[in-house]
């Protein structure tokens, strides 16, 4: 018998046909798959599909390519390594009464947090729950302080968004205070932009108004954005404190793809830049509602396309096939969109032109057997094919590796030819 190895990496794309609102979905071959989580809820660390969390939100990833995500029902930090593996950083301590909000890695307890970013030194900072005014400081290594707001902002309302700029300012916002604030690098607080009235108007500083504002995000140029959630509208803040609208209809929640003010919006849950200076978007088709969960682009024109997603569900696949269960976090990492899917307990990633790769021989081995080794990521789901010719390949096996060397031995071999590829699957 002889036997010939070859592998590569390839996508199946699912084959599902709905449409919702008025959406006009890019075409630059999105494909989304599932990158960690395995659907179901509970708390489980390990590599890729392995693992399981309790409804993902917030995300931010570092110039390493880690991914931060807030595990909200186990009110933890998660991080994901580039490979898949899922570990606790910080958060998960029992509650029982004091002063928790401080300390390293796992003795912490987090009450709530709204939003996740991280700053060019790689420290995380997350705000507080829209019921605390508490701003996290998370360095490297997991050491965890706290800045309550609350007195300094003359306030009792909670921190909503946060971002940071490429000097080193964080940025956060107060929803029911209708403010953004910069929280600078000599730790001094001042208001960015808004009055503090409920309204709407562009201008300058404190001489404009929003209608509780809350995810943010900030661009290399450091713009900062705004969702402005009461007035259903993306607005920009320049650094010379200029504010301006960019898209949505005011006070129309409803969800339509198109240029500025005649795309809208019903709730955006996060946002980020990538390196194109594209704003994408998680959104949902209402706050609080997963229906209509979607990830959306905005270009430097301000022109907005659907990238993934459109009603709710559980599909992996091309973008108009997608289909998400509360899209309510978005990070970019190493070129790659990555989402927290909260009601499918999964993290899932949308690729781009994706192609096949071949994966190198160190990663494939053969004896003496009909069957082949083979080295890949834990919680991941490979299939095995044969063929007789290179032409014709019939799938032998689908195997989710539990362990990595995984040894798969065919039970039917035949004399002659007989070649073998292994396939990772999204």
């Amino acid at each position: 018998m002889k036997i010939k190895i070859m592998a590569v990496l390839t996508a199946v794309l699912a084959s599902f046909g709905w449409h919702a609102y008025a959406q006009t979905y890019d075409t630059n071959n999105e494909v989304v798959q599932t990158f960690a989580g395995s659907g179901f809820s509970g708390d489980l660390n390990g590599v890729g599909q392995l693992t399981m969390f309790n409804n993902p939100n917030a995300m931010a990833s570092d110039s390493h390519s880690n991914i931060f995500f807030w595990d909200s029902g186990n009110r933890k930090i998660k991080k994901i390594t580039p490979d898949g593996t899922v570990t606790t950083f910080a958060g998960g301590a029992s509650f029982s009464g004091g002063n928790l909000d401080q300390g390293t890695g796992t003795n912490v307890y987090f009450s709530g947090i709204g939003s996740l970013t991280v700053d060019r030194n790689d420290i995380l900072w997350a705000s507080g729950s829209t019921a605390s005014a508490l701003l996290y400081k998370i360095t490297v290594g997991a050491v965890v302080t706290s800045t309550n707001l609350s007195s300094l902002l003359n306030s009792s309302y909670g921190l909503s968004g946060v971002c940071a700029d490429s000097i080193g300012n964080i940025y956060f916002s107060i929803g029911n205070g209708n403010k953004i604030y910069r929280y600078a690098t000599n730790t001094v607080v001042t208001v960015f932009a808004g009055s503090g009235n409920i309204g709407y108007a562009d201008g300058n500083g404190i001489f404009t108004a929003f209608y509780n504002p809350t995810a943010l995000a900030a661009d290399s140029a450091n713009n900062i954005y705004v969702w402005d959630s009461g007035n259903y509208l993306i607005r920009r803040i320049d650094q010379s404190q200029n504010v301006t609208t960019l898209a949505g209809k005011y006070q129309n929640g409803s969800s339509a793809d198109g240029v500025g003010t005649n795309a809208a919006f019903a709730f955006i849950y996060q946002m980020c830049v990538d390196g194109s200076g594209n704003l994408i978007l998680a959104c949902g088709g209402s706050f609080g509602s997963s229906f209509g969960s979607s990830i959306r682009k905005m270009s430097a024109s301000s022109n907005v396309v659907t990238m993934a997603g459109s009603f709710t569900g559980y599909t992996n696949g091309a973008g108009n096939l997608a289909r998400f269960n509360g899209a309510n976090g978005v990070c970019i990492s190493a070129g790659a969109i990555f989402v927290a899917d909260s009601g499918n307990q999964r993290i899932r990633q949308i690729s781009f032109n994706p192609s096949s790769q071949v994966v190198t021989g160190a990663n494939l081995g053969i004896g003496t057997f009909a069957g082949v080794t083979i080295s890949g990521t834990v919680g991941r789901t490979y299939q095995v094919q044969s063929s007789p010719d290179l032409n014709a390949w019939t799938t032998r096996a689908t195997i989710l590796l539990n362990a990595s060397p995984y040894l798969w031995i065919d039970q039917n071999p035949i004399a002659g030819n007989k070649f073998y590829q292994a396939l990772l699957l999204p």
